[in-house]
């Protein structure tokens, strides 16, 4: 398989992340970039993450993706970008919604405008299933970068490509619940929002794997969605701490019950394959190659839901999930 990472310089913002961590791992281990630029705000992150991986082909960038003169300076030379950088915990943005649109829209139309000037080769956009029908703000920002993100295929001549990953939650990450969840076998008591309440959930390992494939596989405004496995919030703390008491807290303000990837609405513009499913820009028709090794979802889709998923992760594969966080 040809490495679509030899020789190139890649970019990463928002890189000191769980999953930048393990996308330099990847690239470092596995392919053969020329360089690869680690784009971030916090100096002691990346000073924590160049002692753990020591390789000459690393740079640290201090930036803010809101700064568009320092994303200029940042992106000259480069020839692949995966935007990770984003605000992404609900309460936060609810809290702080002016700040979050600074970063996860403002911040997503600055990487577009100087990826094109740059005329970088390829622009990856890392979403979340909370962006699929939306209700709270977090998830509005994500969709409204994800409506940017492809649109950016009509500005930039076909120079530069743009398009998304959307998955949910993940194993491993500095958001998953699982180390709460740890915390919680002390006190016998565990904190559930809702006993029916399911997610959408992906390893770091698949993560990365799945954004490297949709960057080989892109042509530009695609929608890429990974097939994943359900998990019910309630079977994950009874793998973690089965002996604890479950202490229902009720729904959080911008949560919800199930988590959609693919709402009913996108089903006329969206593809199922083995492994994923595909939404594709109304305005092109240059994807009918790609359209015809898949299947359409068509007018009578009910949507691609966390609590209807036909995969689901049982409580002893919880358990083993969970010992390696």
């Amino acid at each position: 398989m040809i490495d679509i990472f030899k020789n190139k310089v890649v970019l990463i913002t928002g890189g000191t992340g769980s999953f930048g961590k393990k996308f330099v791992e990847f690239l470092i281990e596995r392919h053969n970039p020329k360089k690869l630029i680690i784009f971030s705000r916090d100096e002691m992150k990346q000073y924590e993450m160049s002692k753990m991986f020591r390789d000459e082909r690393l740079r640290f960038f201090i930036g803010d993706i809101r700064d568009a003169d320092r994303l200029h300076r940042a992106f000259n030379g480069v020839n692949i970008i995966v935007h990770a950088a984003a605000l992404k915990i609900v309460p936060t943005a609810e809290y702080n919604p002016f700040e979050a649109v600074k970063t996860n829209v403002i911040g997503s139309e600055n990487i577009i405008n100087l990826a094109i000037d740059n005329k970088v080769e390829k622009v990856i956009a890392l979403s979340t299933d909370k962006a699929a029908n939306p209700i709270n703000l977090y998830g509005a920002t994500k969709l409204c970068a994800e409506k940017m993100f492809i649109a950016a295929n009509n500005y930039s001549a076909g120079i530069t490509k743009f398009s998304v990953v959307r998955y949910g939650n993940v194993f491993g990450s500095r958001g998953s619940v699982v180390p709460f969840f740890k915390q919680c076998i002390s006190t016998g008591v565990v904190p559930i929002t809702d006993e029916r309440m399911t997610r959408f959930w992906i390893t770091l390992d698949e993560g990365v794997k799945f954004v490297i494939n949709s960057l080989r596989e892109m042509s530009g405004g695609e929608i890429f969605i990974p097939k994943l496995s359900s998990m019910k919030i309630s079977d994950l703390a009874r793998a973690i701490c089965p002996s604890a008491r479950h202490k229902i807290i009720g729904i959080r303000p911008g949560e919800k019950l199930h988590e959609t990837l693919v709402p009913e609405d996108d089903g006329i513009y969206t593809y199922e394959y083995d492994d994923k499913f595909i939404t594709f820009p109304f305005f092109s028709e240059e994807y009918n190659n790609l359209k015809a090794n898949g299947k359409e979802l068509g007018v009578d889709f009910c949507g691609y839901k966390s609590n209807t998923n036909t995969q689901w992760i049982s409580v002893e594969e919880l358990k083993n999930i969970a010992e390696l966080e």
